[in-house]
């Protein structure tokens, strides 16, 4: 378990690219994919120029076939950590909601997940253990979010299956976790046609006890935690990234 390496879905921008950098920073081998391929070279290379052991692989999650290959090429003897990241927000109002704008965001929100960790768990179970690592959001733990129903379905189911995946695989010394961003300041939730957009963003502010949004790197962090010896006790749990927002009265 001395040779740390993880796997980070979605990491071209935002908090996959956030977390690339802080796994990184922690001695990780760090192998990033998306299907955003200018922006995942970029991300690489930046983490390659700091003097970080970093490669990048093109994988759209929705890809069975290439979830597979890609984590087959880059696992070596296991990934010590895998990060599903990977997820996408549109706006749809729920009653002009097409079977296809479903299942694109559960294809690559939840399938995308159970995709990458079925192809990396073999390796890591053979290796002695690991730690999977889903993204949720608070949209599938408690908070609503009009016109994203698609997205909080499957933010909360991705909930189920880092909890199922956490009984199934503790025999093996594999924990399973997931975290629960709330108001982060990523391309995403700066989007004003899917997501809040900066207006949006200074609104929510108001909400949250902590007084900001936050960083993609605040959520990292806690990735490279529950990755880490420090939470060798924790699995099956949703960790909530939200400054307070959740537990907020009046």
């Amino acid at each position: 378990m001395q040779n740390k390496s993880v796997l980070i879905t979605g990491a071209g921008i935002g908090i996959g690219a956030a977390c690339a950098e802080a796994f990184a920073k922690a001695g990780y081998r760090v192998v990033l994919t998306d299907v955003l391929v200018q922006e995942g070279h970029a991300t690489t290379e930046a983490l390659r120029q700091a003097g970080y052991d970093a490669e990048f692989a093109e994988l759209d999650v929705i890809d069975s076939e290439q979830a597979a290959a890609v984590v087959r090429r880059t696992q070596r003897d296991g990934f010590s950590a895998v990060v599903a990241n990977a997820g996408i927000a549109k706006r749809q109002p729920f009653e002009t909601m097409s079977d296809a704008e479903w299942n694109r965001t559960i294809e690559v929100n939840l399938n995308g997940s159970m995709r990458v960790f079925r192809a990396a768990v073999p390796a890591m179970v053979a290796r002695g253990g690991g730690s999977l690592i889903s993204l949720s959001s608070i949209s599938g733990v408690a908070y609503g979010w009009g016109e994203h129903v698609h997205y909080s379905s499957s933010k909360a189911a991705v909930i189920g299956l880092a909890r199922a995946l956490a009984v199934e695989f503790g025999p093996k010394n594999i924990r399973s976790n997931a975290i629960a961003p709330g108001f982060i300041r990523t391309a995403q939730s700066l989007d004003p046609k899917h997501s809040l957009g900066e207006e949006g963003l200074r609104k929510a502010v108001d909400a949250v006890p902590l007084g900001r949004v936050g960083e993609p790197a605040e959520v990292a962090d806690v990735a490279v935690f529950l990755a880490s010896d420090a939470a060798r006790y924790v699995t099956g749990q949703v960790i909530v990234v939200d400054g307070g927002l959740l537990v907020r009265q009046g």
